[in-house]
C-alpha cells in the first residue's frame, strides 16, 4: 500500500512540475490549462487538458498547436525523466471540475463529486451545482443542499444531460 501511495505522490509532483512549466506557454497561445495528470510510471503518460480562453470549441488543430509547443518546452527543460507519451485534449462537454471557478461557472448543471474522505458518512454525491462560496462547493442533492469542502474533493465532473448539451451547442460555456 505504501508503494502505491509513493507512486501516486510522485505522479502528483510530476504533474505539478509539468503544470508550472507549461502554463505560461499555454496561456500565451490563448488557452487555459484545465488539468495536468501524470499516469503510470512504467510507461508514463502526461495528459494535459486545455480549453480556449474565448470559450469557443476546441479543434484538433488547437490541440496540435498546444502539443507542439508543450512538447518542445518539456524536451528543452527536461522536466520528465525518461520517455513519456504526451496527450493534449479538450475537457469535453462532461468536463472535470478542478477549480472553485469551475463550480461557479457551471452552477445550474448536474455534477458528480467524490470526496477524499467521508462527509456525514458519504464520499460520493450527485446533484445540481449551486456554486461555490469561500472554500466550499454547494450541491443540491435529493436529500437537500450540502456544502462540500473544496479541499476534500478528490474528483468531480459534469454529468452529460440534455441541458448541458443545449448549453454547449449555444456556446454559453466551453
Amino acid at each position: 500500500m505504501a508503494k502505491l501511495e509513493d507512486q501516486a505522490a510522485t505522479a502528483k509532483t510530476l504533474a505539478q512540475r509539468v503544470a508550472e512549466y507549461v502554463q505560461p506557454t499555454i496561456e500565451d497561445l490563448g488557452f487555459a490549462m484545465v488539468r495536468v495528470e501524470f499516469l503510470g510510471l512504467k510507461n508514463p503518460r502526461v495528459q494535459i487538458m486545455v480549453e480556449r480562453v474565448d470559450q469557443q470549441g476546441m479543434t484538433v488543430d488547437d490541440c496540435a498547436l498546444v502539443s507542439r509547443a508543450v512538447s518542445a518546452l518539456l524536451d528543452v527543460e527536461d522536466v520528465i525523466p525518461g520517455a513519456y507519451t504526451l496527450e493534449v485534449s479538450s475537457p469535453g462537454i462532461d468536463r472535470p471540475l478542478v477549480s472553485l471557478d469551475d463550480y461557479q461557472r457551471f452552477a445550474g448543471f448536474e455534477a458528480k463529486v467524490e470526496l477524499s474522505r467521508p462527509l456525514e458518512g458519504r464520499r460520493r454525491f450527485r446533484g445540481l451545482l449551486k456554486g461555490a462560496s469561500g472554500d466550499a462547493v454547494s450541491l443540491e442533492t435529493p436529500e437537500g443542499t450540502v456544502a462540500l469542502p473544496f479541499a476534500d474533493i478528490h474528483r468531480a465532473k459534469l454529468i452529460l444531460t440534455d441541458e448541458l448539451i443545449r448549453a454547449h451547442q449555444g456556446k454559453t460555456m466551453s
